[in-house]
C-alpha cells in the first residue's frame, strides 16, 4: 500500500497503534467522517484534522503543517485503511452488505483497476476478514451507495467503453491529434479535456488513443511537450509515485523520459526531506571519531515477554514497584490492548540508553547530511540514505514507545479518581508518551520512566474533574480510594509541614525566577498545598515571558528538584 505524505499525519497514525481497540474504532469513524467534510480546493491545518480525529489538539512542538484539500483526501484513504487493518472485523459481522473490489468490479461491469481509481475519487474501503479466513479491502453498501450519487457520471460511463462504436473511438483519436498539434498540453492533459468534451472516461479515452498508436506506430497522436513540466505536473507525477505507479506507467502519462521521470520524483523526495522538522537531543559523542562505528555498530538484542504467557493485570506496576490494583479498571474492556502489553519489549537501562543514543544519533545524521542536499543536483543514493535514518528512527521510537506502555497503563489506574474515564486516560497518556521519547535527554543519566511518567501525570492533570460515567466495579473502587482519602487528610498538621518543607527546599535550590514558576503553578503559595495554582500563561503574562518559556523554566526546575526531594516530596509537588 503506498504511503501517507503528511509526516504529522503518518506519526498520527503510528501513535493511534498504542492506542485501546475502543478508541481507535471511535477514531476510524471520526476519520471517515472528516473525510465526508473535506472539500478538494481549500487548505487545512494539521491541528484541526488532528482534533476531528482525536478530539483534542496536538500537543507543542509540531509544525503548524498546511494541507491542501486534495492531498489530505489522499491521505485520509490511506490513514483510514491502515488504521482499519488493525481492526479488522468479519465482513459477515458488519450491519450492512460488503463487497471486495472483485464484487464491485462485477456489479458496475469495471475492472478492478476502474473501482481502484475510484478510491482515489472519495470511494471508501475498510479492511475485513471475509469467509476464507483473509484480510482483504471492502466496501460497504452505504459508501458505495454515498459516491454513486456523488458520482453520477463517473459511475453511469465507467463501463462505455464495450459499447463505443468505431466512430466514436475515430472521433477521440482525431480530437487528440488536432489538440497535440496545436497545443503544448501533455498527454494527460489532452487525455483529460477529450474524456470531458466527449462524455466518455479518462481510462477509456486512454486505452484507446494507446490501442491505436500499437496498430498505427507510423502515425503517432502526440509529440513529446517542449521545455520543463510545469510544476502542477510534477506535484501530480509525484503524488502518483507516492502511491504506487510504475515509471513506465508515469512515462507513459506524462510523455515523458525514463530520465525525466527519475530525475522529477528524486527533486520531490529531496524537497520533502528538506522540508522535514528534524529535532534531537545533541551530544558531544556524536561528533568523536569512529561515532558511527561505535554506536550503530552493534546489533540490538530486546528480550520480549512469551507471548502465550497469561498477563496478570497485578504484573502491571508503576516505577515505584506498586501494582495497579484490579479494582481500577476493567480488563475486558482492553482485550486488544492487553494483547500489546503481552509482547511489548523489555529493556535493561542500558538498552534504553543505546536505544536513545541510537535514535537521536540517526536524526543526527539526517540533520548533518541533510545539509548536502541541492535540488540541482540530487542524488538518489543520498536520498535514499537519509530516508533510511530517519524510518530506522521511526522503528526505534516505535520500539521504545512499545517498552514503556505498561508506565502508562500504572499511572492511568491511579488517576481514575479524577472522574476520568480510564480508556481516556491510557489514549492521552500514550501521546504524552511518544512526546517524552521525542525530548528525553538520555545524556543527564536519569531514566526514561521518570521523565515520562511527569509528562504522563501533567497530561492526566488537564482532564482532571471531568464527570464521565463509571461502572460499577469502578464505582466501588473510587469509593475506597475516598475513604482512604479522607483517612489521610485527617493529619492536616502533617500535611502543612510537609508543604513548609518543600517550599523551603525549593527556595534554597532554585533562582528567583525558578521559584516563582514552581511556587505559583503548583500552588504552593496559599496555606495548603494546591490551593492557589496559575496557569503558565497566567505566569508568563505576569513575568512577560510566552508561556512555552515559562513551561522550559519550569521543566528545568523540576530536573533539578529531582536531585534534592526525596520521592514523597516529588509526588507530593507534581502528583
Amino acid at each position: 500500500m503506498r504511503k501517507i505524505k503528511s509526516h504529522n499525519l503518518s506519526q498520527l497514525l503510528m501513535q493511534l497503534r498504542f492506542t485501546p481497540e475502543t478508541k481507535r474504532r471511535a477514531q476510524l469513524d471520526a476519520a471517515e467522517r472528516l473525510y465526508g467534510l473535506v472539500d478538494s480546493d481549500k487548505q487545512y491545518p494539521y491541528d484541526f484534522i488532528c482534533f476531528h480525529i482525536t478530539g483534542f489538539q496536538p500537543k507543542g512542538g509540531l509544525e503548524q503543517e498546511i494541507m491542501t484539500g486534495a492531498d489530505l483526501r489522499d491521505d485520509l484513504q490511506i490513514f483510514i485503511a491502515k488504521l482499519s487493518g488493525k481492526l479488522a472485523l468479519p465482513a459477515r459481522q458488519e450491519q450492512e452488505k460488503v463487497c471486495t473490489i472483485e464484487e464491485l468490479a462485477a456489479r458496475f461491469q469495471v475492472s478492478t483497476k476502474t473501482i481502484n481509481r475510484w478510491r482515489s475519487r472519495g470511494l471508501l474501503a475498510r479492511k475485513f476478514v471475509f469467509d476464507d479466513g483473509t484480510h482483504r479491502l471492502g466496501f460497504v453498501e452505504s459508501a458505495v451507495e454515498k459516491f454513486a450519487r456523488e458520482n453520477p457520471d463517473l459511475v453511469n460511463g465507467a463501463g462505455r467503453f464495450r459499447r463505443l462504436t468505431d466512430t466514436q473511438r475515430q472521433q477521440v483519436v482525431r480530437q487528440a491529434r488536432a489538440l497535440a498539434a496545436k497545443t503544448s498540453l501533455s498527454r494527460h492533459q489532452i487525455i483529460g479535456q477529450i474524456a470531458e468534451k466527449l462524455g466518455v472516461a479518462r481510462e477509456t479515452a486512454r486505452t484507446i488513443l494507446l490501442e491505436y498508436e500499437k496498430k498505427h506506430p507510423d502515425k503517432p497522436v502526440f509529440r513529446r511537450p517542449l521545455g520543463r513540466i510545469q510544476p502542477v505536473e510534477a506535484a501530480e507525477l509525484f503524488r502518483l509515485h507516492k502511491q504506487g505507479m510504475g515509471v513506465r506507467q508515469l512515462m507513459e502519462r506524462f510523455d515523458r523520459s525514463r530520465a525525466t521521470i527519475h530525475r522529477i520524483i528524486n527533486q520531490r523526495r529531496a524537497a520533502t526531506l528538506l522540508a522535514r522538522k528534524i529535532e534531537y537531543v545533541p551530544s558531544e559523542e556524536f561528533l568523536q571519531a569512529q561515532a558511527r562505528e561505535r554506536i550503530l555498530g552493534t546489533p540490538l538484542s530486546l528480550d520480549r515477554p512469551d507471548p502465550e504467557k497469561k498477563l496478570d493485570p497485578l504484573e502491571l506496576v508503576g516505577e515505584d514497584g506498586t501494582p495497579l490494583a484490579t479494582g481500577m479498571w476493567e480488563p475486558n474492556l482492553l482485550p486488544e490492548y492487553m494483547q500489546v502489553l503481552k509482547i511489548t519489549p523489555v529493556l535493561s537501562r542500558d538498552q534504553e540508553i543505546d536505544l536513545f543514543r541510537r535514535y537521536n544519533f540517526l536524526k543526527h545524521l539526517a540533520a548533518q547530511e541533510r545539509h548536502q542536499l541541492k535540488l540541482s543536483k540530487v542524488s538518489a543514493a543520498m536520498l535514499t540514505r537519509l530516508e533510511d535514518y530517519l524510518d530506522e528512527a521511526e522503528e526505534i521510537r516505535t520500539l521504545l514507545v512499545e517498552a514503556n506502555l505498561r508506565l502508562v497503563v500504572s499511572i492511568a489506574g491511579k488517576h481514575t479518581s479524577d472522574g476520568a474515564g480510564f480508556l481516556e486516560l491510557v489514549s492521552k497518556g500514550n501521546f504524552a508518551l511518544i512526546q517524552a521519547v521525542e525530548e528525553f535527554d538520555y545524556t543527564k543519566g536519569f531514566r526514561f520512566s521518570r521523565r515520562a511518567s511527569l509528562d504522563i501525570a501533567k497530561e492526566y492533570a488537564k482532564v482532571s474533574g471531568r464527570n464521565t460515567e463509571l461502572t460499577p466495579k469502578r464505582a466501588a473502587s473510587l469509593a475506597s480510594i475516598q475513604r482512604d482519602m479522607r483517612d489521610t487528610t485527617a493529619d492536616v498538621l502533617a500535611i502543612e509541614r510537609t508543604r513548609l518543607d518543600l517550599a523551603e527546599v525549593i527556595r534554597q535550590e532554585l533562582d528567583e525566577r525558578e521559584q516563582y514558576v514552581i511556587l505559583h503553578h503548583f500552588g504552593l503559595t496559599g496555606i495548603s498545598i494546591r490551593k492557589n495554582t496559575k496557569t503558565l500563561k497566567q505566569i508568563g503574562d505576569e513575568l512577560g515571558l510566552t508561556k512555552e518559556r515559562i513551561r522550559q523554566i519550569e521543566l528545568s526546575a523540576l530536573q533539578k528538584l529531582r536531585q534534592c526531594l526525596s520521592r514523597e516530596q516529588f509526588e507530593m509537588l507534581t502528583g
